[in-house]
């Protein structure tokens, strides 16, 4: 009976909105953290652990998405999905009743094990629903959707914190919301489907997926440059009005945009070209970011750098999905979101290392790491110049 099931736009647009709840998790809060802090300033540590609470739905994210691709891989998608989600929503509230910061660092950390779960579900969910040019399409969208929501939530954020902290958490709600439709609307994909590449049941094809992988953790640490640095760089160059910081944060979201939805007209170009392109892009936009000396260059520079970022993901999201059928997706798929977020818990790491805690060396900092992704376009150049563009016909609808 569920293979004759096809999904259409309800599952589409129900697993993109499910891809933005762990963007909720990372950003919503950011704005409240200073008044968090005050609220418990009696408690040892708190100047350590009030950032934590932000960052460790990403860490638990990077350390658990590999088991729940396991899980999914083992008992099914749906019941992961669904009881992901409702874990979403009951960690996500916690804070809002919770006064004790360790308690909400707890809370913090199921949230996060909740996120990973719905990453993963989700994003194998649309391999298993569509495939061919639908998934391409929608893997895209997907991109273009995380990167609304994110600017979406952290405005929401900044508003709803304004007069209580604690108020934004109430947007976690949203688990609840979502779960009963997930329910009534997503079913378990058949297991019937073959693999476009010959694979054998047994074996996971890691020799194939670990480069993916890397190239991945690459994306995620290029993915929070500009929102984590760009407001550092313009105040170097005496732009501290956070009307102007956020429109250049803007211009990138942009750039990420029109990447994402360029990747549908490139998909038939081969995976070197792809990746040449967006990494290429990418280490383009940061050198210029580092020698820029002008408000209006580092907006010019940020969105290039967008540019690059928004076909990266579609693309390594798409080659992931290519090399594994049903009964691997999930733990492709957990192994892609680990690297993901992975690399986005350690891009501030990485920066702050290549500064020694100067700000003075940002410049510097950013045009290594332009110059170390124009490396990795050249290496994927050469790595993968024998491959073909991405299968157009791939098994996978359910």
């Amino acid at each position: 009976m569920f293979a004759e099931r096809r999904a259409g736009l309800p599952q589409s647009l129900l697993l993109l909105s499910g891809s933005c709840l762990p963007v909720l998790g990372a950003v919503l809060i950011a704005p409240v953290l200073p008044r968090m802090q005050a609220h418990f300033a009696d408690v040892a540590g708190v100047e350590v652990l009030v950032p934590i609470v932000l960052t460790i739905p990403a860490l638990v994210i990077a350390l658990l998405a590999p088991l729940a691709g396991m899980i999914a891989d083992r008992l099914g998608r749906r019941p992961l999905l669904l009881l992901s989600m409702l874990l979403y929503g009951i960690c996500g509230l916690a804070p809002f009743w919770l006064d004790s910061l360790p308690a909400i660092l707890a809370s913090r950390a199921g949230l996060g094990l909740a996120e990973a779960g719905i990453m993963t579900c989700c994003t194998t969910l649309m391999g298993d629903y569509f495939s061919g040019a639908q998934r391409h399409r929608l893997f895209a969208l997907q991109m273009v959707a995380t990167s609304l929501s994110a600017a979406i939530f952290i405005a929401l954020g900044g508003a709803l914190g304004q007069n209580d902290w604690r108020l934004p958490f109430a947007l976690y709600a949203a688990g609840f919301v979502f779960l009963p439709l997930m329910a009534l609307l997503l079913w378990e994909p058949a297991r019937h489907e073959p693999c476009h590449q010959a694979l054998s049941r047994g074996d996971f094809p890691w020799r194939r997926l670990l480069p993916l992988y890397v190239l991945t953790l690459m994306a995620g640490i290029s993915l929070f440059i500009v929102p984590v640095q760009a407001g550092y760089l313009l105040n170097l160059l005496q732009v501290e009005a956070p009307r102007d910081i956020g429109l250049t944060m803007g211009a990138n979201q942009f750039g990420v945009l029109v990447g994402a939805l360029s990747f549908r007209r490139l998909s038939h170009l081969r995976r070197s070209v792809l990746l040449l392109l967006a990494f290429g892009t990418a280490g383009t936009g940061g050198l210029l970011m580092a020698f820029s000396t002008s408000h209006g260059m580092v907006t010019i520079a940020v969105l290039i750098n967008g540019l690059g970022i928004g076909l990266m993901l579609p693309t390594l999201i798409t080659q992931v999905m290519a090399q594994v059928d049903y009964e691997h997706r999930g733990r492709a798929t957990g192994g892609f979101t680990a690297a993901l977020f992975a690399g986005e818990f350690m891009s501030p790491l990485v920066v702050l290392a290549l500064t020694g805690a100067s700000g003075s060396d940002l410049s510097l900092a950013l045009a290594i790491v332009g110059l170390a992704q124009l490396l990795v376009a050249g290496i994927c150049a050469v790595l993968f110049r024998g491959t073909g563009s991405v299968p157009s016909a791939e098994a996978g609808a359910a």
